[in-house]
């Protein structure tokens, strides 16, 4: 029986487990990607575990999504992470020279290595044939400290490919068509593997965009093989020794099989507030926009800016729509100079921003009230923009351009011009000055800590009897950015839990937090319908809530890398088994929980006793003894330091 792509990458780093769906496996870990909303927690739980160096083949810390610095606080963060990196002996990508996603593949990527970053869009090296993962911080600090990364064996999807795209049609049209079949929870327990012979019509960087969102199907990761395609990209980037072949065998068996003909798609638009709630462009033409904003780690590629160029040549953005340009590197941004692009860009009326993730994570570049902006990024979760029930629509470059001319939803399509005729370039100016190199071992530094960098909290272990109120109870598919807004006015506080915990939730409820102050001394919980804590891998929005005093969440479903966050500090994560029960629970309810520790020892179920309504519930939880011990102990910080020998 031939094996998958994905298959050959888990087998050749298998360091426990065995490969059979839903069993617990460990992986040896090659490369780890960390980025300055999440890597500060990193650096600080890299140090409590008192390891000299990282012992990984490459670590990556970038600076890419806090680059406003509205006071000292970004900015004495990114000393730290200077300073963490040339103690442990890690790369430093500098405020400006770009998205971690790109620039990873661009410069460290190597077809037939593992990474792990502590953002939940790290799978974008899945397309040049790496398996990459989106991970919790203390995940990946322990990685970086030459720990396994443990997770259950997915199941494998194959998605064949055939023919090749039609004019105004390109790779986000392609993963936006993913996710109208199968939504935001149908790669849940999956790697996507794409293979086919649609592939060759597929460059390095069209691959990265599918693979980047195939985070929001709710996928372990994506994979693609290492072709010809990805060589190409190699040896333009300077690295074609890098390259090997990685390619499925010709009788590879996947669990799970989809097929995609690519001359048969059209262009495609998400509409608020969900990646998945797609619908064909054609059906919504005509809305008025007022923003359209072109870059981000979803649609990264030199293309991805240079055909919005070539259409906006000798034309005017429409006169309501600002048209954002988010550069996703200064390499790229040097490139569309050389080329005599970014002029097109600026002389059409499009604002020029500096290389960063930006108004992705709503650092920045909010739209107007009301207002409808189209965004090439990957997510439009309920105000993730910055701006309080936003009206963001997911679309590609083609449509964004398409659209900031007529300052409507507009087909591409409907547009009296010919398809620009974009040609991958063999060769590219590279830029590797703001990329710093770890010094050699032994040099001696200090870590430089501002006053925002507070230690991290330490938690108790788990009690036998949890009882208190549900303080809050949502809906499905809640994402992370729900339960811990990012955003210039939360971010800077990722590295002061105590500070940060105060908009857990913010969005969502905004007393959420004064009433959490009057159970602090006590117990809550919370609960929530499928796909509870979607989207980013911020373990915030697990670590404020345990903060605050939460011990148990119940609901329907969790998406993964919550799921593993929330055992990461010591929260039970428990799942109903009748659903019906959800609907039987109200906020505010007095809810019981008794014999956690023999009940976790012994088996998977629990009795969970309504109080207020003198009712019982069923639920299980799905946690390896691994993560068992973790919920004990009350974080894997606190079972790291107990094995410490002392």
């Amino acid at each position: 029986m031939g094996k998958s792509v994905a298959h050959k990458l888990i087998e050749a780093h298998l360091v426990s487990g065995q490969m059979k769906p839903g069993e617990e496996i460990g992986l040896k870990i090659d490369q780890t990607l960390t980025q300055d909303a999440t890597g500060t927690l990193v650096m600080l739980q890299f140090e409590a575990m008192q390891v000299p160096r990282v012992k990984t083949e490459l670590s990556a810390q970038y600076v890419d999504h806090n680059l406003l610095q509205l006071d000292y606080k970004n900015a004495d963060d990114h000393l730290f992470l200077l300073s963490a990196c040339k103690k442990y002996g890690a790369w430093y990508s500098r405020p400006g020279n770009g998205v971690s996603h790109p620039v990873h593949m661009e410069r460290f990527g190597i077809p037939g290595k593992t990474l792990l970053g502590s953002d939940s869009h790290t799978p974008a090296a899945g397309a040049m044939g790496m398996l990459a993962m989106g991970a919790g911080g203390l995940e990946v600090a322990l990685a970086m400290a030459g720990e396994p990364m443990y997770m259950r064996m997915p199941k494998i999807m194959g998605v064949k490919l055939t023919g090749r795209f039609p004019d105004w049609v390109s790779a986000k049209d392609l993963i936006l068509e993913m996710l109208r079949r199968h939504g935001v929870h149908g790669g849940f327990g999956k790697i996507v593997e794409y293979h086919g012979a649609g592939l060759q019509h597929l460059t390095a960087m069209d691959r990265h965009v599918i693979a980047n969102m195939g985070t929001e199907l709710g996928a372990t990761t994506t994979v693609f093989p290492s072709d010809e395609s990805v060589r190409r990209f190699l040896k333009a980037q300077g690295r074609e020794k890098d390259w090997s072949a990685l390619l499925p065998d010709k009788d590879a068996v996947y669990d799970e099989t989809d097929a995609i003909d690519l001359s048969r798609l059209e262009p495609l638009i998400a509409l608020p507030s969900s990646p998945g709630n797609v619908v064909p462009v054609s059906e919504v033409a005509g809305r008025e926009i007022y923003q359209s904003y072109i870059g981000s780690s979803a649609n990264p590629g030199f293309r991805d800016f240079a055909v919005p160029a070539m259409m906006l040549e000798g034309r005017q953005v429409h006169e309501r729509v600002s048209l954002d340009i988010n550069p996703t590197s200064r390499q790229i941004l040097e490139n569309l100079v050389a080329e005599e692009l970014l002029e097109k860009l600026i002389r059409s009326g499009a604002r020029i921003h500096q290389a960063g993730c930006n108004g992705c994570i709503g650092m920045g570049q909010a739209p107007a009230t009301g207002k409808i902006s189209l965004r090439t990024v990957p997510r439009n979760f309920p105000g993730r923009s910055g701006t309080k029930e936003d009206q963001v629509y997911l679309c590609s470059p083609e449509t964004a351009a398409a659209s900031a001319l007529t300052g409507v939803i507009t087909d591409p399509r409907s547009l009296n011009m010919p398809y620009p005729k974009y040609v991958e370039p063999e060769t590219v100016r590279i830029n590797t000055q703001m990329l710093i190199p770890p010094p050699a071992p032994g040099t001696p530094v200090e870590l430089e800590k501002g006053p925002n960098i507070q230690p991290l909290p330490l938690f108790k272990t788990l009690t036998d009897h949890v009882s208190g109120p549900v303080l809050l109870k949502v809906g499905d598919n809640v994402s992370t950015d729900e339960i811990m807004p990012a955003g210039a006015q939360v971010l800077p506080y990722r590295s002061n839990i105590p500070e940060i915990s105060k908009f857990v939730f913010s969005r969502v409820a905004p007393s959420f937090y004064d009433r959490a102050l009057q159970h602090q001394r006590r117990d809550f919980m919370l609960v929530g319908g499928n796909n509870y804590g979607q989207g980013s891998s911020r373990e915030h929005a697990a670590l404020a809530p345990r903060y605050l005093g939460l011990k148990i969440v119940l609901a329907k479903s969790f998406a993964r890398i919550h799921w593993q966050n929330l055992a990461n500090f010591g929260i039970l994560p428990l799942v109903f088994d009748d659903a019906g029960d959800y609907d039987r629970i109200s906020q505010g309810d007095e809810m019981e929980v008794a014999d956690i520790r023999k009940t976790l020892a012994a088996g998977d179920r629990f009795s969970v006793h309504n109080k207020t309504r003198k009712e019982t519930y069923k639920l299980s939880h799905t946690l390896t003894s691994r993560q068992v011990e973790m919920v004990l102990e009350g974080s894997l910080i606190n079972v790291v330091r107990k094995r410490q020998p002392r």
